[in-house]
């Protein structure tokens, strides 16, 4: 299809990004629509669900689809998380894998298998080039070169240097199918307010807190009252243990308050609104290995 304006090609598709935990997807998403929608953090495996981010490049409508790290373990919440990100691979017309440039071909050979016999093309995209020399840099995209029949293209790409964004996005839209567009332009993403927020308050607990605490805690919020200029926000924080309710409130409720501050001001960054957060927490015993606790949480299997 062409746009009426100026003749070009219209082209509107999906994109799965993926890749294992903490190689970049996140901070790529947020890098390329200029905007903190993805969950960021240094800990791995702090994505959980998919999430639509919407690029528009020229006439092209690009909806990255965030998935969690690929990684295989028997909590079932991380089976779901797996499921996530298989589920985004089928449903993709093109699939950006993320391969650090530190790391071997081991990771992507895994993709490669877990791929076999789909017909969805991919890009390899390697990433944390800035951490490497060029010498490394070369000798990691020669190793590439061995699978090439596989990879419509290899780009080497780093966030902190300021790749450029068009050279990737010109590689992306080319694989796309021409379609009009599927979402209205202005929109950044399909996710509501309330999921954004959700996940704005993880991050903080994931950056506040450390061990096992923010693996096995969730956040639901209760209730938003939304103002002209002030959201009202009502959130519980879940844990497992009694012990991670103690770690996670602190003493005298300092860390509670800490984690409850940066999420705040995250959420107005994001809302250009002022915030008020009222967070409590409760303890839900195993609620990552229990079906029914997960399903009741949002995770849909």
């Amino acid at each position: 299809m062409k746009d009426e304006k100026n003749e070009a090609i219209m082209r509107s598709g999906f994109v799965a990004v993926v890749g294992r935990p903490n190689a970049g997807k996140s901070t790529l998403l947020n890098h390329l629509v200029g905007e903190k929608l993805a969950m960021v953090s240094r800990k791995a495996q702090a994505t959980r669900k998919r999430m639509n981010i919407i690029v528009m490049h020229n006439v092209s409508q690009i909806i990255f689809v965030d998935t969690p790290g690929i990684h295989e373990k028997e909590k079932l919440l991380n089976q779901f998380m797996l499921e996530e990100a298989l589920k985004a691979i089928g449903d993709s017309d093109l699939i950006l894998f993320l391969a650090p440039v530190t790391d071997d071909t081991t990771e992507y050979e895994k993709f490669l298998r877990r791929v076999k016999g789909r017909t969805v093309p991919h890009i390899v995209l390697l990433t944390k080039i800035d951490q490497v020399s060029q010498a490394r840099l070369l000798a990691r995209l020669g190793a590439y070169q061995a699978f090439q029949e596989h990879f419509e293209a290899l780009i080497p790409f780093s966030v902190i240097k300021g790749g450029s964004k068009t050279q990737l996005l010109d590689a992306i839209a080319r694989h796309l199918p021409e379609h009009p567009w599927l979402y209205d332009p202005d929109m950044l993403t399909t996710d509501t307010i309330r999921d954004i927020y959700r996940e704005l308050i993880r991050e903080s607990i994931f950056n506040n807190l450390s061990d096992e605490i923010p693996y096995e805690s969730d956040v639901v919020i209760d209730r938003i009252e939304e103002g002209e200029k002030t959201d009202r926000v009502f959130a519980t924080l879940i844990v497992e243990k009694p012990t991670q309710k103690g770690m996670m409130v602190g003493r005298r409720g300092e860390t509670i308050r800490r984690l409850g501050t940066e999420a705040r001001k995250a959420m107005e960054r994001f809302s250009l609104k002022k915030i008020f957060l009222n967070l409590h927490v409760s303890v839900r015993r195993g609620w990552s290995k229990n079906r029914t606790h997960l399903e009741e949480l949002g995770y849909q299997f």
